[in-house]
């Protein structure tokens, strides 16, 4: 199996690739188009800010690519919101996959949030096996309000989206790579997907 981790200077890729390692896959680090799309699995990470991110990705073409893809994808934190419509976070226009806008917590809220966290109303094969209430390593100031694509929710003020999907395309807010078992376990769902 062909897993591409897309490299466009925005990820927290060490982590990623070692939790696949763990999983007895390996994983490419890859910004190049063709080997991208010629993935089994492509995963879309990212840390850091969103208007800086997407810059990134237009400047390598990939915003036109990612959204094209028909293999299953992952983005995770950073990379499941560049996948919404937009980001307050500098007024961001996002890849459009999903149909929800990002938007910041409130100041009533720490922020970001920073830890740990449940996770609920499990709705997808990315959650086989995972029970409800189970926590999740979480680490952002913005977040995707609850919609139809929601599938898994948690609770920081509000409940709000803590993983979408749209037919091919998986996101989740939290890390599953620093979530420890159950995280693995939902990276490994992911793969086998």
């Amino acid at each position: 199996m062909k897993i591409v981790i897309i490299n466009y200077g925005a990820g927290n890729i060490q982590s990623i690739m070692f939790a696949i390692e763990r999983l007895g896959f390996k994983a490419v680090l890859s910004n190049n188009q063709e080997e991208i799309k010629s993935a089994d699995k492509v995963i879309f990470p990212g840390v850091g800010e969103a208007s800086s991110a997407m810059k990134k990705l237009k400047e390598s073409g990939l915003d036109s690519l990612i959204p094209t893809l028909k293999q299953p994808v992952l983005g995770i934190c950073l990379g499941m919101q560049l996948m919404c419509k937009s980001s307050e976070e500098g007024d961001t226009k996002g890849l459009g996959i999903f149909d929800v806008d990002v938007i910041k917590f409130t100041s009533k809220v720490k922020v970001p949030q920073m830890g740990w966290n449940q996770i609920y109303d499990l709705k997808s094969d990315l959650f086989k096996g995972i029970p409800e209430n189970e926590f999740m390593y979480l680490v952002h100031s913005f977040y995707a309000p609850n919609c139809v694509e929601a599938i898994a929710t948690t609770n920081y003020e509000l409940e709000y989206a803590s993983a979408l999907q749209k037919g091919n395309f998986y996101g989740t807010q939290f890390h599953p790579e620093k979530s420890g078992a159950v995280g693995e376990k939902i990276l490994d769902n992911f793969l086998k997907i």
